[in-house]
């Protein structure tokens, strides 16, 4: 029987370079994707990409924190960092589903919002901020599943859900190991004794009830087996759907509020 692998082992797995994207995994699961750009203020963050998507004859909104496989590709994404324009691009996708009805499906992988002094000169925390507010009251059924990496207020910023899945060797936490490590100890090469500390694991965030489920995937998840992976959260998404569909909006709200309220 294999050995369990180490919080460490699951952070670097979480950010390998082949891991799936959130495209990848959009491409996978549902029937059509149309992407949507723009916060309406004149950015288009492409750290931040969502849109109206098909699946199986439902209507959702999807959004994801979309990271690159090569430097060209993360010069445009900026490595999965969005700065406050893929925030507000996120919550007007966000808004434009509750007008329609439209459930949202959100996934996340990054290491965290843009920490640059620009992004700071632009509001990033009031963005991120804005987000966390609003979407605890929008009167449609949000899910968010954690990919990759779910790092601090920039991933939590699209994963105030009602419910939050995450891939077997996902991360979630609230900050880097790293940064834990500078802190804690003045030492970011302590990293992979922090990644134990923090309980940032599927397993451990399951047991903490801080997600509602783990999905299980191939070792090392990687393009070729992804639709495995693709067929089993394409059943599981359309199970969620159809279980909000009994629920009004006043159920859907209280619900993510006693969820959050759990905690």
């Amino acid at each position: 029987m294999p050995a369990e692998l180490t919080a460490w082992e699951r952070v670097e797995i979480a950010r390998g370079i082949s891991r799936p994207t959130s495209l990848d995994f959009i491409s996978g699961i549902f029937n059509k994707f149309t992407e949507l750009h723009g916060d309406r203020q004149g950015k288009d963050d492409g750290a931040v990409i969502g849109g109206i998507a098909v699946i199986d004859g439902e209507y959702v909104t999807v959004i994801g924190l979309q990271k690159g496989r090569n430097l060209k590709e993360n010069t445009r994404r900026n490595y999965g960092m969005a700065n406050p324009s893929g925030y507000r691009k996120a919550l007007r996708l966000m808004k434009q589903a509750e007008k329609f009805n439209r459930p949202v499906i959100c996934f996340v992988d990054t290491p965290g919002a843009y920490p640059g002094i620009e992004a700071e000169e632009r509001g990033q925390g009031e963005a991120i901020a804005r987000n966390l507010f609003e979407m605890s009251g929008l009167k449609v059924p949000v899910l968010s599943i954690i990919i990759g990496e779910g790092g601090s207020g920039g991933a939590l910023a699209l994963a105030v859900a009602n419910e939050v899945w995450m891939m077997e060797n996902a991360i979630y936490s609230i900050l880097s190991p790293e940064g834990f490590a500078s802190i804690l100890w003045k030492d970011s090469r302590k990293a992979s004794d922090a990644a134990e500390v923090m309980k940032i694991t599927a397993k451990d965030l399951l047991e903490l009830r801080i997600i509602e489920r783990i999905i299980p995937e191939e070792e090392p998840l990687n393009l070729e087996n992804l639709c495995c992976v693709a067929e089993a959260l394409r059943t599981e998404i359309l199970s969620f759907i159809h279980s909000y569909k009994k629920k009004d909006t006043d159920e859907i709200t209280q619900q993510r509020y006693e969820r959050f309220r759990k905690m």
